[in-house]
């Protein structure tokens, strides 16, 4: 489980991406990569981590489900997730 300040550096860097986006398109259309060097480091999307949604945990977070690989199990173990059962064979 990641710490507090981690679930909260992430929020302000995607708040930050938000806020940036279209400016951030604009230079990149225009070419002006001096104006993009003045923007802040934290509104580029490639800063932002993918968070499990229940733990926090950074690895093994699966993007359709937005849920660490442990907890997917565990829902789908309890059928919290429909019509995605462990494999057996």
């Amino acid at each position: 489980m990641s710490t507090k300040s981690t679930v909260e550096r992430m929020k302000h860097i995607e708040a930050q991406v938000k806020k940036y986006a279209a400016r951030r398109a604009e230079l990149k259309a225009k070419g002006d990569w001096a104006g993009l060097d003045a923007l802040p480091r934290t509104s580029s999307q490639v800063r932002v981590r993918r968070l499990c949604a229940l733990t926090g945990r950074a690895r093994g977070v699966y993007r359709k489900f937005k849920v660490a690989r442990h907890q997917l199990r565990d829902m789908a173990l309890d059928g919290l997730i429909p019509g995605l059962k462990k494999a057996s064979w």
